[in-house]
């Protein structure tokens, strides 16, 4: 229920986030009457510390000229006055949801518990992702794939190595992401979706569906998904090894890097059945394994009361 709910009212908390920001510059309620860069609420002050956020007072009247360009009414006023465009020239998304309870003015303490939650929840995240990555290449590919002889010390090692490597790969990207907070997790989720969700949900609803076409499914929607985004976010996300820039005159179909995991689970499907097609279906104690868990062993028929 909570998660369901964090999600659901994530879209109206960054609406009411863009309208806290607004109404603080233009407290008067129209673009044409903006406050004097002295004049800032003290929101901004605090965060232009951190340089996540700068105002460049670009045709040097004193004011902040925040405003949406595109919008006729605007770029009336903006031509009338001389504006040459918003001067808010770095304003890093990520700060709002640290920076929106200061904005709405809230209390210290509701802004020390969203700091303190928002840290808690990434710390047990990441804890919890690390564990699973350092014990999935310890023993779930070096000793049942590998090295099947290798001692618990061994695997212990290689656990610790292998947790070392996705500490180092994550601060790398927490250094240079490769976008904002909610761009990052839409990458995430493409690349389960791709991945991970058709596997299951075969698993899941499939008996015939054997390791061969699981794997193979998932190779093919987790390259494909990851090959989209290389190409226009810069292999690994290195910045300018883009082949193509991220723009939407570039999307295949229009088809943006954020949203290709639905694409690359559509493959999965598509690769795991073929390969099906081809190949000897699940062994039966695999089939009994799947319809066990369907239907619990001893379960007997509904009965009508």
């Amino acid at each position: 229920m909570f998660i369901a709910l964090l999600y659901t009212v994530a879209p109206a908390v960054g609406a009411m986030a863009r309208l806290n920001i607004i109404t603080t510059i233009y407290p008067n309620g129209t673009a044409a009457e903006p406050i004097s860069y002295d004049a800032r609420p003290d929101w901004m002050r605090n965060w232009e510390q951190t340089g996540l956020l700068r105002f460049e007072d670009v045709n040097g009247d004193g004011l902040i000229q925040y405003y949406n360009a595109a919008n006729p009414d605007f770029a009336a006023i903006a031509e009338e006055r001389g504006w040459t465009g918003n001067e808010m020239v770095t304003f890093n998304q990520d700060i709002l949801v640290l920076a929106n309870p200061e904005i709405a003015q809230l209390p210290g303490w509701v802004i020390a518990l969203i700091a303190a939650g928002g840290l808690a929840a990434a710390l047990s995240t990441a804890a919890g992702l690390l564990l699973a990555i350092s014990s999935a290449i310890s023993h779930d590919l070096i000793k049942s794939v590998f090295n099947p002889g290798i001692s618990e010390k061994g695997e212990l090692l290689a656990a610790r190595i292998s947790m070392a490597f996705a500490i180092a790969l994550a601060t790398y990207l927490g250094l240079n992401p490769p976008g904002f907070a909610a761009q990052v997790v839409a990458l995430a989720f493409g690349l389960a979706a791709s991945s991970l969700f058709p596997a299951i949900m075969m698993g899941i609803f499939s008996k015939r569906m054997n390791s061969t076409g699981a794997i193979v499914g998932m190779l093919v929607g987790l390259l494909s998904t990851v090959l989209y985004i290389f190409t226009y976010l810069g292999w690994f996300f290195l910045p300018g090894t883009n082949m193509l820039p991220n723009t939407p005159d570039n999307w295949l179909f229009g088809i943006s890097p954020l949203s290709f995991g639905t694409v690359g689970a559509i493959l999965n499907f598509a690769a795991a059945y073929l390969t099906l097609a081809f190949t000897k279906e699940a062994p039966a104690e695999i089939q009994e394994l799947v319809e066990s868990i369907r239907v619990p062993r001893g379960a007997g028929g509904a009965q009508a009361h």
